[in-house]
């Protein structure tokens, strides 16, 4: 099979898968690029409520391709800052389903989802230090910025792998499932945030992520978006809301 990204869409949710089973799911120059313009499309589909990644079979992702590294290393390595820039930037909720090994430029996608939940048994590591590599600037910051300068300086100077319970102590990963339940609990979280409001989650998430010039845009949005509207009626009339913000259509 070719090293690709397959994709598919079901319940609001997009799934993309990273296949490379060849080389544990790790990422060639070709599937780096094609990562933001898949995402460029998911943002911009109404359907689409809900970004999962996760990694076919028993792995997540091993990391860059080595061999992308002989010719420039930094264009290979812009390549991921790229993609996990897009990532990071995506309008709606993404969530990393890790199984097995989510290490170097997997634990860099990783990090640049919402979320991540784990399957018992994974491992994850961050590990320029063993390729002479300096770690990108802006990777660096959003890895201090989960786990903290302590964790960070750990996994990037020593470039060992931590177990799933260091990695949820440590805050990078939010959950960790027993072997088999992964796939239950990533159905039953995306169920759960699909049915949420964009708009709060929209708002929530470039706060969270530090912007700070789009107080005026959200506050416009949810005066004239509906979502609170139809929020507080439903509360009131004790039924399930029917939020029609779409990030997709209203920016």
């Amino acid at each position: 099979m070719e090293p690709q990204l397959s994709h598919q869409v079901a319940d609001c949710v997009a799934t993309v898968v990273i296949r490379h089973p060849a080389k544990r799911n790790a990422m060639t120059a070709a599937m780096w690029r094609a990562l933001p313009p898949l995402l460029d499309r998911f943002a911009r589909d109404p359907g689409v409520r809900v970004l999962v990644l996760t990694g076919e079979g028993g792995t997540f992702c091993a990391g860059a391709d080595i061999s992308t590294l002989r010719g420039s290393p930094q264009e290979a390595q812009g390549l991921a800052v790229a993609a996990e820039e897009a990532l990071a930037a995506f309008p709606k909720p993404t969530l990393a389903a890790v199984r097995g090994h989510c290490v170097g430029g997997g634990a860099q996608l990783a990090a640049a989802c919402d979320l991540r939940l784990a399957e018992e048994g994974a491992l994850f590591g961050v590990t320029p230090a063993r390729l002479g590599i300096v770690y990108p600037a802006s990777s660096t910051r959003r890895l201090v910025s989960l786990v903290g300068p302590a964790t960070a300086k750990y996994l990037l100077f020593t470039a060992e792998l931590i177990d799933t319970q260091r990695a949820l102590r440590t805050g990078l990963v939010d959950e960790v499932l027993p072997e088999g339940g992964l796939d239950k609990r990533i159905a039953a979280l995306t169920r759960t945030l699909a049915s949420r409001s964009q708009l709060t989650q929209a708002a929530a998430k470039e706060f969270a992520n530090g912007r700070t010039d789009r107080d005026a845009h959200w506050t416009e949005r949810a005066r004239d978006g509906g979502d609170t509207a139809e929020g507080v009626a439903a509360f009131l009339e004790r039924r399930q809301p029917r939020f029609t913000w779409s990030v997709s259509t209203s920016g």
